[in-house]
């Protein structure tokens, strides 16, 4: 059986649309297009929603891996 490791999933998520909750109680979804190994993430197409409604669009967005509670495939 083949082992599956964090990074293998965020991989997997490549440039597809990701919802990213952060510490702040924030919510950004947006097109993950790159990541490092301390889970800091650029997303582009990124927009902030609040209560499930597009609260502002951000465009490009650099996140510190140390903000985010979670990453989730969107959609």
């Amino acid at each position: 059986m083949e082992q599956s490791r964090p990074l293998d999933a965020l991989n997997k998520a490549r440039n597809k649309r990701v919802m990213i909750e952060l510490k702040n109680g924030k919510q950004l979804i947006g097109s993950l297009n790159a990541f490092d190994i301390h889970i800091n993430v650029v997303l582009t197409d990124a927009e902030e929603r609040q209560d499930g409604e597009v609260k502002r669009k951000l465009g490009v967005v650099f996140l510190r891996g140390d903000t985010i509670i979670l990453i989730s495939p969107s959609e």
